[in-house]
């Protein structure tokens, strides 16, 4: 039978910087947690994440025994500047559909392990940021995201790998509790502008940006638009703004190849514009979260995004994706956007738009006119 050393040697082999070891034990306070903030986690369920069942790992394996936690830094490289002010960084070289990086070291990793008599399971929805602070990986901060204890210069770019599997091993020393510095004046809460950090590690996710972008019903409330700023999807603003991120930070990486072969499919104007075939083949292997059928949602973001620049020379893509789109909560987004640009152009196409507009569509008009008056 391999060895705790082996494995780690292995996964090391394999990429990754870092390897722990826990019990399968259930997760039984991250469970009472979730029970206890049912309606702020009850959006889970409505898009297939069981998070509740993912506390317990043998329903994932009825055999586990053991969950090995892998280290990956997901930011070793630098993203185009543009690239990184409207979208997260851990989207911008995710390969969970091309699945031609990542996703084929965890493969290998999984193979070294049937190889030698281990079967596992890679869940989706156990807790494996918790699972990482089991094995003694690192502690959390009170933007609710893990940081290492020994890689990416302690920060938390990374993204801990659980594999639940049917051997026993030793468990490594837990660390689980809040590891930010008692001088910090809780710079991310105080940085998030939409209030989705409560304070305390904790976290009301139907108003941070990320699930905003993404998961979000019907167009963005008014009260959200202008502080979700540029992010059309995802968003870093409590990692960049972290005293524990700033080592990592302060690293000259070099451009990474992969992203700047893609970033013009990402342009905002290409956006605002794709059709269903551009979307398919250009943006949803890289960032899936949201299916064809949510297009609406990807241009209703862009739209609000293009109003926080307060660069009048969207103005005209703006107008041009008003005229063609038939979706109420898109028309109603770009007249916001629009309202937040001004200029002549800007009111002149506004004013047009509302003689053949009604209901949101046209309260969203007015109410942008009204504010290029004020």
């Amino acid at each position: 039978m391999i060895s705790k050393q082996d494995i780690i040697r292995e996964a090391k082999k394999c990429g990754f910087e870092d390897t722990g070891f826990t019990t399968a034990a259930p997760f039984f306070d991250h469970k009472k947690v979730l029970e206890e903030r049912k309606e702020e986690y009850a959006w889970a369920e409505t898009v297939g994440l069981s998070l509740l069942s993912g506390t317990d790992p043998k329903t994932i394996l009825p055999e586990a025994k053991t969950i090995i936690v892998v280290m990956e830094v997901y930011f070793r490289e630098s993203y185009p500047k543009l690239m990184e002010s409207h979208f997260g960084r851990c989207y911008l070289d995710d390969d969970r559909v091309t699945k031609n990086g990542l996703a084929q070291r965890i493969k290998a990793f999984r193979s070294y392990l049937r190889d030698n008599g281990i079967n596992s399971k890679v869940p989706f929805n156990l807790p494996h940021r918790v699972a990482a602070a089991r094995a003694g990986m690192g502690t959390f901060g009170k933007n609710c995201l893990f940081y290492s204890n020994k890689v990416a210069r302690k920060g938390s770019w990374v993204l801990p790998i659980a594999f639940v599997i049917d051997q026993a091993f030793e468990a490594d020393i837990p660390s689980v509790k809040m590891g930010c510095p008692d001088w910090c004046r809780n710079a991310c809460i105080a940085a998030c502008p939409t209030k989705a950090l409560k304070g305390n590690g904790t976290i009301d996710p139907r108003k941070c940006i990320s699930y905003l972008s993404y998961f979000g019903d019907g167009i963005t409330p008014l009260e959200m638009r202008e502080p979700m700023g540029l992010y059309v999807y995802g968003c870093d603003r409590c990692q960049n703004v972290c005293p524990r991120n700033l080592p990592w930070l302060a690293n000259d990486f070099p451009m990474n190849q992969k992203v700047m072969g893609k970033a013009s499919h990402f342009d905002l104007s290409s956006l605002l514009h794709m059709d269903t075939p551009y979307f398919k083949k250009n943006i949803w292997p890289h960032m899936f979260y949201m299916s064809e059928n949510d297009i609406w949602r990807w241009k209703m973001n862009v739209a609000r995004a293009m109003g926080n620049t307060n660069d009048p020379q969207y103005a005209g893509d703006l107008i041009q994706a008003f005229e063609k789109s038939e979706d109420d909560r898109v028309k109603g987004m770009i007249a916001w956007a629009l309202g937040r640009l001004s200029g002549e152009k800007a009111k002149n196409a506004l004013e047009k738009f509302r003689e053949n507009s009604q209901n949101t569509v046209l309260q969203e008009i007015e109410a942008a006119l009204d504010n290029m008056m004020t």
